[in-house]
């Protein structure tokens, strides 16, 4: 929750305009529903939220925005792992509002889905960094995790040494830490390294 950027998706199954305008619109690095997490920590459907007198002013703007794009409800279900750190599964559609036996069928079937992909994701090379690391980005840091020097990083990519320097950096940027220790920990704990 404090570092957006270090979220991981590891499926997205979104027609192209969704995920672009989710993107496009910057919610990705700012999505208001993610901040009712701190307040909610059970599944919740859109139509129940919008009903909910706490819901923030940004929450309801960009449930609206989304309503005008073809998504008319949808079903978050949170999945705490720490106090900083939860997996969430997010299941949206064009229709009225969910049957509570709907979302309760709906709500355990994420929660097996998200442990299996979980498990599954970075194995399959599958996740998708939120954090916005390019793929020699990602490529670098797997091989910083194996215990490659920027020299062996640029041998295995064919690329120049300075490159390879740089592909690391960057990642460590994205990621906002401090060395290539780092880098691997939070690569490893997101299932990209």
């Amino acid at each position: 929750m404090a570092e957006r950027n270090r979220s991981v998706f590891y499926m997205v199954d979104w027609p192209k305009r969704m995920f672009d305008f989710y993107v496009g619109s910057g919610y990705i690095n700012r999505d208001p529903l993610i901040d009712e997490l701190k307040r909610v920590s059970a599944p919740f459907a859109w139509s129940e939220l919008l009903r909910d007198k706490f819901l923030s002013r940004a929450g309801r703007e960009m449930l609206a925005r989304i309503a005008e794009q073809g998504w008319t409800e949808g079903l978050a279900v949170p999945l705490p792992r720490s106090a900083t750190r939860f997996g969430l599964v997010s299941l949206v559609g064009a229709r009225g509002p969910l049957h509570q036996q709907e979302k309760d069928a709906l709500s355990l079937m994420s929660m097996c889905l998200h442990e299996q992909a979980r498990r599954l994701g970075p194995s399959l090379g599958v996740a998708l960094a939120l954090s916005a690391l390019s793929l020699r980005e990602l490529d670098s840091l797997r091989l910083v995790a194996r215990g490659h020097s920027d020299k062996g990083i640029a041998a295995v990519l064919g690329i120049a040494q300075s490159t390879a320097h740089e592909h690391v950096e960057a990642a460590k940027r994205k990621l906002k830490v401090g060395n290539r220790a780092e880098a691997v920990a939070v690569g490893v704990s997101l299932g990209l390294a």
